[in-house]
Order: C-alpha cells, then sequence, then structure tokens
C-alpha cells in the first residue's frame, strides 16, 4: 500500500496560519529579494561562477570564462546577471575586469547548499 503525501480531509491551524501570513506580509519585499538570489543561482553557469570565487577571491572575466567552459561574452553576461543581484562586486584594473563576492554571506549560502547536497547523498 502506497502511503499518501497529503491530507485526508481539510483542516488547518487558523491561529497558526493567521501569525505566519502575517509574518510574510511583513517580509514580502525581503522574500522577494530571497528569490531573485536563488533565481539568479539556479542557473548551472552562474552556480559554477559563484562557486569558483568561493575558491579564490577575485577572477578575471577571462579566468571566469575558462573556468566555466564559456565565451567571454557569456562569462560577462552571467557575471552582469550576478552583479545586478548584489552577489558579485567588480573592479577595473586598466582594462582588466576582477570580480569577487559581494560579502562573506555568499560565500556561506554556497558552503552550506554544498553540505546539504552531501548530507543529501547520504541518506538516498
Amino acid at each position: 500500500m502506497v502511503e499518501k503525501d497529503t491530507c485526508e480531509i481539510y483542516c488547518y491551524d487558523e491561529e497558526k496560519v493567521n501569525r505566519i501570513q502575517g509574518l510574510l506580509k511583513n517580509e514580502n519585499d525581503g522574500l522577494s529579494r530571497v528569490v531573485r538570489l536563488f533565481k539568479a543561482l539556479a542557473d548551472e553557469n552562474r552556480s559554477k561562477i559563484v562557486f569558483a570565487l568561493c575558491q579564490d577571491k577575485e577572477l578575471c572575466v577571462c579566468d571566469v570564462a575558462n573556468i566555466i567552459g564559456s565565451s567571454i561574452a557569456t562569462a560577462s553576461h552571467h557575471l552582469r546577471t550576478l552583479r545586478k543581484q548584489g552577489l558579485v562586486k567588480y573592479r577595473k584594473d586598466g582594462k582588466m575586469a576582477f570580480y569577487s563576492l559581494d560579502d562573506e554571506h555568499i560565500k556561506q549560502l554556497i558552503s552550506i547548499a554544498m553540505t546539504h547536497r552531501k548530507e543529501e547523498k547520504t541518506h538516498v
């Protein structure tokens, strides 16, 4: 017999639901930003870029293109997206553009996700 993963009757805890809905209303803007952050990281190449920047403090666009196996234009596009989402920052040095993580929290997010992935693999 297969166990259903849904409720078999409809009932809910009104107090709990109202409390959490209130919290969601207060945090709506913050949650929208979190969603945009995870959307940016949902692209495999952008995740590779962020992972690479966790390994080395700063990479130029050419380094990034070679790491992800793309053209410079594609790497630049991904880096621009990550910058717009506040994940990376850049600096110019002559004709070179160098990118780094915007802050330590991004590195922590990637570290936590990688740790979770390893734990998930052991539970399968």
